[in-house]
């Protein structure tokens, strides 16, 4: 649908404007498949709605916003699918068929036995990742601190204040935001990965990927953490500030090996591909599916008149 990323793109004003468009050229070829599984929150619903198209949707951000309240209870009838179970504490009354652990190719990062230098803070500037707890941490504890992480305009001025001012003390080196093919070496020479998180993290890419590295995270147990993280094996779960400190010397002694093995037991691709086809295989020859199909067949073929709906 577009050449460049809509985040990235600055030429791009109106991100919902090819929403809109993909969503339509969706639609026009909905009947040429069996299962339509869409990334893009409640947007498709009045359409889904309208359509008996055979559906699921991932919702992949935080649910703890009073806006969606109205709108998960309009259509609790979607079939949704949670990226942590605790992600659903705040939509209890949605209709969730499903929770599936991101995964992340096997290859992708590779396990390095390190020792580590450093440590790391990666993935976004804002008040609820609290990065400014990350160089606490690390200023505490003596270690070098590397951060990788992008500003999005809307967390810009909390970067400036808050931020900024703290990467002047000794150690603290902020590289800003990396890709894919940088992340091995970053995450992989790293003593320990920080994720120091005040909110109800609906599930944490960063600890997984420092996890396939062999790098266990120092985590505080908010949202999806005590899910994600083997406590003593893929990281270290701490309450606060003086716990994350004390923590950083024991990490170093943790197996590497055996937080690599905790990430190819759990959170790899294949394993993320085989519960979503579960899930698909339930939608087609689950309770309704005869119907939903018949349903589809007619409206392909102009059968289906909206007074019979």
């Amino acid at each position: 649908m577009c050449a460049n990323s809509l985040r990235t793109d600055p030429l791009c004003q109106d991100v919902l404007a090819h929403h809109i468009l993909m969503l339509e050229k969706v639609w026009q070829q909905r009947n040429e498949f069996d299962i339509v599984h869409f990334h893009i929150d409640y947007l498709h619903f009045p359409l889904s709605r309208q359509s008996e198209v055979r559906q699921i949707t991932t919702l992949h951000g935080r649910l703890n916003i009073p806006d969606l309240i109205p709108v998960y209870r309009e259509f609790n009838e979607m079939p949704v699918v949670s990226i942590s179970l605790r992600q659903r504490d705040f939509l209890p009354y949605a209709n969730w068929v499903g929770n599936v652990y991101h995964g992340l190719p096997g290859h992708s990062l590779p396990f390095n036995s390190g020792p580590g230098k450093y440590l790391v803070f990666i993935g976004r500037i804002s008040p609820e990742k609290r990065p400014d707890r990350a160089i606490e941490i690390a200023v505490r504890a003596g270690i070098p601190l590397k951060m990788a992480a992008k500003v999005d305009a809307v967390d810009r001025e909390y970067f400036t204040s808050v931020v900024q001012p703290l990467l002047s003390q000794p150690g603290i080196e902020f590289i800003g935001e990396i890709g894919d093919g940088e992340k091995a070496d970053f995450l992989g020479n790293a003593i320990a990965s920080l994720a120091p998180i005040d909110w109800p993290e609906p599930f944490g890419l960063n600890m997984i990927e420092a996890m396939a590295c062999g790098t266990p995270t120092i985590a505080f147990p908010n949202g999806s953490v005590p899910e994600i993280l083997d406590d003593g094996i893929s990281g270290i779960i701490v309450q606060n500030v003086n716990e994350a400190v004390q923590a950083v010397p024991r990490t170093m002694a943790m197996s590497r090996r055996a937080c690599r093995n905790a990430f190819e037991r759990r959170f790899t691709v294949s394993r993320m591909a085989d519960d979503y086809l579960a899930i698909y295989q339930q939608l087609v020859t689950g309770p309704g599916a005869d119907r939903m199909l018949e349903l589809r067949q007619q409206e392909s073929s102009g059968i289906l008149k909206e007074d019979a709906a």
